[in-house]
């Protein structure tokens, strides 16, 4: 008879045993990346309900308003209907000069306000940024208090100093021989330009002087050291390490620009330069509350939507550059 070698245990581990305890970690992370993702989808869920109640919804009913007209039948004393007509709304919009005319005149606003609004809060952040520490807090507060006050009291604080006869801005100016109508067709424009440059720079001055703060001073040493005085290190380092922060202020100032509507609005009860129509939102509003023409109105509102959308990718595309640069 022939021995048998007594078999060893064997040490392999059967695939059916193994593949639990590999699988284990795999879903565990599977289970909380599932718990993470409802969690969040929880979170989530009030603010997209919201957004889309509040602006998702809006808008589709703008388009779809743009595109019927309420007729009436006969001779224009039979009952109203809407009927869809398409792009009529759309042309009858682009064909009021009192439209183009305000489209004019929000593209000479945006010619002032824009360098002055962004050149002066550069201008204030990069002083900020070169004062003693004591300074500085007293100066950032002078600077954003006027952003605390809100539109309209601001736009109704200026219509009173651009008032003749009551303000004590034009008497001064009236006594040294400067005689002055803030609130004629010719100053009209400047004025409120000098409202909302009034309002926003404070804003803007801390965006850039935020921006400022995270600039390395080793860098700015090392400057000083090379020769460099303030100027040039504001220009040559400054500059170009808040260019950034600089796009994102140009394409917030040009969206809100084409928003221009409380400042006219409230100029307009103090003089007749500023009529109902003077820039687009006045004439959307305009025809939907004194007009009563919804139809014309949404039309109005998603023409300035589009205006809006097409020159923020033109600031975004340009900043791109710059920033690459």
């Amino acid at each position: 008879m022939v021995a048998q070698e007594p078999t060893k245990p064997s040490t392999a581990v059967e695939p059916s045993a193994r593949v639990p305890n590999q699988e284990r970690p795999q879903r565990k992370t599977r289970a909380m990346s599932g718990t993470g993702g409802r969690t969040a989808a929880l979170f989530l869920t009030p603010f997209f309900a919201i957004f889309a109640v509040a602006m998702v919804a809006p808008v589709i009913y703008a388009v779809v308003l743009s595109f019927f007209a309420q007729q009436k039948s006969g001779l224009g004393f039979g009952e109203a209907k809407t009927a869809f007509v398409g792009l009529e709304n759309y042309l009858q919009v682009l064909q009021s000069e009192s439209f183009v005319g305000g489209i004019g005149r929000l593209a000479l606003y945006c010619l002032l306000y824009i360098p002055c609004m962004v050149g002066g809060a550069l201008a204030f952040a990069l002083l900020l940024d070169a004062t003693v520490a004591r300074a500085r807090k007293l100066f950032q507060l002078l600077v954003f208090l006027p952003h605390a006050v809100p539109g309209v009291i601001a736009a109704l604080i200026w219509a009173y100093l651009y008032t003749p006869g009551v303000s004590p801005i034009v008497s001064a100016l009236e006594t040294g021989g400067i005689s002055l109508n803030f609130l004629d067709n010719q100053l009209i424009l400047p004025s409120i330009v000098n409202i909302a440059v009034w309002e926003w720079t404070g804003y803007n001055v801390i965006v850039l002087f935020t921006a400022l703060q995270a600039v390395p001073r080793e860098i700015l040493e090392a400057a000083r050291v090379d020769g460099a005085g303030e100027i040039r290190a504001a220009i040559s380092i400054k500059l170009p390490l808040i260019l950034p922060a600089l796009s994102v202020i140009m394409l917030f100032t040009v969206i809100g620009t084409l928003q221009l509507f409380t400042e006219p609005s409230i100029i307009s009860k103090a003089t007749a330069s500023v009529t109902s129509t003077w820039v687009p939102n006045m004439w959307a509003y305009d025809a939907a509350f004194n007009r009563h023409n919804l139809n014309q109105a949404a039309a109005a509102s998603i023409i300035i939507a589009l205006m809006a959308a097409v020159l923020s990718w033109a600031v975004t595309r340009f900043s791109s550059r710059m920033n690459k640069a």
